[in-house]
Protein backbone atom coordinates (compact mmCIF):
# COMPACT_ATOMS: atom_id res chain seq x y z
CA UNK A 1 0.00 0.00 0.00
CA UNK A 2 1.28 3.58 -1.21
CA UNK A 3 2.03 5.23 2.40
CA UNK A 4 -0.62 7.86 1.52
CA UNK A 5 -3.42 5.45 0.79
CA UNK A 6 -5.81 5.86 3.89
CA UNK A 7 -5.98 2.55 5.88
CA UNK A 8 -9.03 3.88 7.20
CA UNK A 9 -12.42 5.12 6.18
CA UNK A 10 -16.02 7.05 7.69
CA UNK A 11 -18.40 5.62 5.80
CA UNK A 12 -22.22 8.26 6.12
CA UNK A 13 -25.05 5.18 6.69
CA UNK A 14 -27.52 7.39 8.84
CA UNK A 15 -29.79 9.21 6.79
CA UNK A 16 -33.66 8.64 6.65
CA UNK A 17 -34.11 8.06 3.23
CA UNK A 18 -37.08 9.83 2.74
CA UNK A 19 -37.11 10.35 -0.52
CA UNK A 20 -36.48 6.65 -0.89
CA UNK A 21 -40.08 5.54 0.52
CA UNK A 22 -41.91 3.60 0.02
CA UNK A 23 -38.82 1.14 -0.43
CA UNK A 24 -37.63 2.65 3.12
CA UNK A 25 -40.42 2.40 4.94
CA UNK A 26 -39.08 -1.08 6.32
CA UNK A 27 -35.00 -0.81 5.58
CA UNK A 28 -32.85 1.74 5.52
CA UNK A 29 -31.57 3.78 2.34
CA UNK A 30 -28.19 2.12 2.37
CA UNK A 31 -29.73 -1.16 2.28
CA UNK A 32 -31.51 -0.40 -0.83
CA UNK A 33 -30.17 -2.61 -3.99
CA UNK A 34 -29.31 -1.45 -7.30
CA UNK A 35 -28.69 -4.58 -9.97
CA UNK A 36 -28.72 -7.12 -6.63
CA UNK A 37 -26.09 -5.53 -4.81
CA UNK A 38 -26.72 -3.17 -1.73
CA UNK A 39 -26.03 0.73 -2.34
CA UNK A 40 -23.52 0.05 1.14
CA UNK A 41 -22.00 -2.99 -0.15
CA UNK A 42 -21.46 -1.38 -3.53
CA UNK A 43 -19.46 1.52 -2.03
CA UNK A 44 -17.66 -0.66 0.92
CA UNK A 45 -16.66 -3.36 -2.35
CA UNK A 46 -14.89 0.13 -3.26
CA UNK A 47 -13.12 1.16 0.02
CA UNK A 48 -11.87 -3.19 0.45
CA UNK A 49 -10.45 -3.11 -3.01
CA UNK A 50 -8.53 0.26 -1.99
CA UNK A 51 -6.80 -1.77 1.03
CA UNK A 52 -9.06 -0.36 3.44
CA UNK A 53 -8.74 -2.08 7.32
CA UNK A 54 -10.45 -0.43 9.18
CA UNK A 55 -14.12 1.18 8.26
CA UNK A 56 -16.55 3.19 11.16
CA UNK A 57 -20.21 3.32 10.06
CA UNK A 58 -22.67 5.55 11.63
CA UNK A 59 -26.16 4.80 12.00
CA UNK A 60 -29.64 6.09 12.82
CA UNK A 61 -32.70 5.21 11.02
CA UNK A 62 -33.39 0.91 10.86
CA UNK A 63 -30.03 1.03 12.56
CA UNK A 64 -29.56 -3.03 13.58
CA UNK A 65 -30.09 -3.77 9.75
CA UNK A 66 -27.32 -2.42 9.00
CA UNK A 67 -24.99 -3.54 11.67
CA UNK A 68 -26.23 -6.83 11.03
CA UNK A 69 -24.88 -6.40 7.39
CA UNK A 70 -21.96 -4.92 8.47
CA UNK A 71 -21.44 -8.21 10.63
CA UNK A 72 -21.91 -10.61 7.50
CA UNK A 73 -18.86 -8.91 5.93
CA UNK A 74 -15.42 -10.11 6.85
CA UNK A 75 -13.29 -8.34 4.24
CA UNK A 76 -12.24 -5.59 7.20
CA UNK A 77 -13.19 -4.42 10.68
CA UNK A 78 -15.74 -2.33 10.99
CA UNK A 79 -17.28 -0.47 14.23
CA UNK A 80 -20.46 1.39 14.57
CA UNK A 81 -21.25 4.93 14.78
CA UNK A 82 -24.23 5.12 16.74
CA UNK A 83 -26.52 7.89 16.47
CA UNK A 84 -29.91 6.64 16.85
CA UNK A 85 -30.56 9.27 19.84
CA UNK A 86 -29.70 12.87 17.25
CA UNK A 87 -28.96 12.70 13.85
CA UNK A 88 -25.72 14.80 13.72
CA UNK A 89 -25.50 15.96 10.03
CA UNK A 90 -22.52 14.98 7.94
CA UNK A 91 -19.72 17.00 9.75
CA UNK A 92 -21.09 16.12 13.03
CA UNK A 93 -21.56 12.83 12.16
CA UNK A 94 -17.74 12.69 11.20
CA UNK A 95 -16.63 14.59 14.04
CA UNK A 96 -18.82 11.77 16.65
CA UNK A 97 -17.04 8.63 14.13
CA UNK A 98 -13.63 10.20 14.73
CA UNK A 99 -12.51 8.38 17.80
CA UNK A 100 -13.37 5.05 15.90
CA UNK A 101 -10.52 5.16 13.79
CA UNK A 102 -6.67 6.16 13.48
CA UNK A 103 -5.93 10.11 13.26
CA UNK A 104 -4.27 9.88 9.93
CA UNK A 105 -5.91 11.01 6.97
CA UNK A 106 -8.88 8.80 6.27
CA UNK A 107 -11.14 8.00 2.87
CA UNK A 108 -14.81 9.25 3.64
CA UNK A 109 -18.01 7.88 1.59
CA UNK A 110 -21.57 8.42 1.25
CA UNK A 111 -23.41 5.52 1.70
CA UNK A 112 -25.96 6.54 -1.31
CA UNK A 113 -23.61 7.24 -4.23
CA UNK A 114 -21.51 5.15 -6.13
CA UNK A 115 -19.35 4.54 -9.26
CA UNK A 116 -18.40 2.60 -12.12
CA UNK A 117 -14.31 2.66 -12.58
CA UNK A 118 -12.87 3.08 -16.00
CA UNK A 119 -8.90 3.71 -16.11
CA UNK A 120 -7.52 4.47 -12.87
CA UNK A 121 -9.94 4.03 -10.06
CA UNK A 122 -11.41 6.73 -8.26
CA UNK A 123 -10.00 5.43 -4.79
CA UNK A 124 -6.23 5.24 -5.87
CA UNK A 125 -7.23 8.95 -8.25
CA UNK A 126 -8.00 10.23 -4.60
CA UNK A 127 -4.76 8.78 -2.70
CA UNK A 128 -2.45 10.22 -5.84
CA UNK A 129 -3.67 13.49 -5.78
CA UNK A 130 -3.88 14.08 -1.92
CA UNK A 131 -1.21 16.02 -0.23
CA UNK A 132 -1.45 16.73 3.52
CA UNK A 133 0.99 19.51 3.54
CA UNK A 134 -1.32 21.02 1.06
CA UNK A 135 -4.44 20.05 1.26
CA UNK A 136 -7.35 19.81 3.82
CA UNK A 137 -9.25 17.51 1.66
CA UNK A 138 -9.17 16.09 -2.27
CA UNK A 139 -12.28 15.33 -3.15
CA UNK A 140 -14.10 13.16 -6.04
CA UNK A 141 -15.80 14.76 -8.60
CA UNK A 142 -18.24 13.74 -11.27
CA UNK A 143 -18.64 14.88 -14.51
CA UNK A 144 -22.43 15.82 -14.93
CA UNK A 145 -22.26 14.94 -18.66
CA UNK A 146 -22.23 11.20 -18.10
CA UNK A 147 -23.49 10.68 -14.57
CA UNK A 148 -26.14 8.99 -14.04
CA UNK A 149 -29.79 9.95 -11.61
CA UNK A 150 -27.97 13.83 -10.91
CA UNK A 151 -30.72 16.06 -11.03
CA UNK A 152 -29.28 18.67 -9.05
CA UNK A 153 -26.36 21.55 -10.11
CA UNK A 154 -22.89 21.79 -9.91
CA UNK A 155 -20.77 21.75 -6.99
CA UNK A 156 -16.99 22.77 -7.68
CA UNK A 157 -15.04 24.25 -10.44
CA UNK A 158 -11.35 23.53 -10.58
CA UNK A 159 -8.21 25.07 -11.49
CA UNK A 160 -5.36 23.42 -13.63
CA UNK A 161 -3.70 22.97 -10.60
CA UNK A 162 -6.49 20.88 -8.91
CA UNK A 163 -7.56 23.63 -6.64
CA UNK A 164 -11.39 24.33 -6.08
CA UNK A 165 -13.94 26.81 -6.10
CA UNK A 166 -17.34 26.96 -5.26
CA UNK A 167 -19.15 26.37 -9.12
CA UNK A 168 -20.77 29.88 -9.64
CA UNK A 169 -18.19 32.04 -7.72
CA UNK A 170 -16.68 35.25 -9.60
CA UNK A 171 -13.55 32.98 -9.91
CA UNK A 172 -14.83 30.27 -11.23
CA UNK A 173 -16.40 31.36 -13.99
CA UNK A 174 -14.06 30.13 -16.78
CA UNK A 175 -13.34 27.23 -14.96
CA UNK A 176 -14.82 24.01 -15.38
CA UNK A 177 -17.69 22.97 -12.97
CA UNK A 178 -17.93 19.26 -11.71
CA UNK A 179 -20.11 17.20 -9.27
CA UNK A 180 -19.31 16.13 -6.23
CA UNK A 181 -19.50 12.46 -6.03
CA UNK A 182 -19.79 11.93 -2.59
CA UNK A 183 -15.96 10.36 -1.96
CA UNK A 184 -12.74 12.16 -0.37
CA UNK A 185 -10.24 12.16 1.77
CA UNK A 186 -9.76 13.87 4.85
CA UNK A 187 -7.56 15.28 7.04
CA UNK A 188 -9.02 14.64 10.79
CA UNK A 189 -7.10 18.05 11.54
CA UNK A 190 -9.90 19.94 10.28
CA UNK A 191 -12.15 18.99 13.35
CA UNK A 192 -9.77 19.75 16.03
CA UNK A 193 -11.52 22.37 17.87
CA UNK A 194 -15.25 20.97 16.14
CA UNK A 195 -17.99 18.76 18.25
CA UNK A 196 -20.50 16.07 17.94
CA UNK A 197 -23.32 18.49 17.43
CA UNK A 198 -25.47 18.79 14.06
CA UNK A 199 -23.46 20.40 11.55
CA UNK A 200 -22.95 20.30 8.01
CA UNK A 201 -19.47 19.55 6.13
CA UNK A 202 -19.89 22.62 4.35
CA UNK A 203 -18.98 24.69 6.61
CA UNK A 204 -15.37 22.81 6.18
CA UNK A 205 -15.30 22.71 2.56
CA UNK A 206 -15.55 26.73 2.28
CA UNK A 207 -12.64 27.20 5.06
CA UNK A 208 -10.63 25.10 2.81
CA UNK A 209 -11.66 27.06 -0.08
CA UNK A 210 -10.54 30.38 2.05
CA UNK A 211 -7.46 28.56 3.06
CA UNK A 212 -6.38 27.38 -0.71
CA UNK A 213 -6.60 23.65 0.20
CA UNK A 214 -9.52 22.10 -0.75
CA UNK A 215 -8.55 20.09 -3.90
CA UNK A 216 -10.26 17.21 -6.16
CA UNK A 217 -9.80 14.25 -8.62
CA UNK A 218 -12.17 13.95 -11.81
CA UNK A 219 -13.92 10.31 -11.89
CA UNK A 220 -12.52 8.60 -15.14
CA UNK A 221 -15.67 6.68 -15.20
CA UNK A 222 -19.24 6.64 -14.62
CA UNK A 223 -21.13 8.35 -10.97
CA UNK A 224 -24.28 6.97 -10.10
CA UNK A 225 -26.75 7.87 -7.78
CA UNK A 226 -29.90 6.84 -6.58
CA UNK A 227 -31.91 9.60 -4.57
CA UNK A 228 -35.63 7.80 -5.43
CA UNK A 229 -36.89 4.89 -6.65
CA UNK A 230 -37.77 5.36 -10.13
CA UNK A 231 -33.03 6.13 -10.21
CA UNK A 232 -32.92 2.94 -9.38
CA UNK A 233 -34.01 1.13 -13.46
CA UNK A 234 -31.20 4.05 -14.80
CA UNK A 235 -28.96 2.83 -12.06
CA UNK A 236 -29.68 -0.93 -13.23
CA UNK A 237 -28.92 -0.10 -16.98
CA UNK A 238 -25.89 1.75 -16.03
CA UNK A 239 -24.31 -1.30 -14.21
CA UNK A 240 -25.45 -3.84 -16.41
CA UNK A 241 -24.84 -2.24 -19.30
CA UNK A 242 -20.84 -1.90 -17.88
CA UNK A 243 -20.66 -5.41 -16.50
CA UNK A 244 -21.91 -6.70 -20.42
CA UNK A 245 -18.98 -4.70 -22.12
CA UNK A 246 -16.44 -5.62 -19.47
CA UNK A 247 -17.41 -9.64 -19.82
CA UNK A 248 -16.78 -8.48 -23.99
CA UNK A 249 -13.11 -7.24 -23.31
CA UNK A 250 -12.51 -10.21 -20.98
CA UNK A 251 -13.25 -12.48 -23.86
CA UNK A 252 -11.91 -10.30 -26.52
Amino acid sequence: MNVSTPAHAIVLAAGLGKRMRPLTETRPKPLVEVAGRSLLDRGLDMLAAAGVERCAVNVHYLPDQIIDHLNRRGDMAFVVSDERDRLLDSAGGIVKALPLIDDAPFYLLNSDTFWIDAGTPALSLLSQRFDPARMDMALLLADSQTATGHSGGLDFAMTPDGRLLRAGADEAADLPAYIYAGAAIVSPAIFADAKAEPHSLNLYFDRAIEAGRLFGAVLQGRWITVGTPDAIPPAEEAVTGSDSKAARRAIG
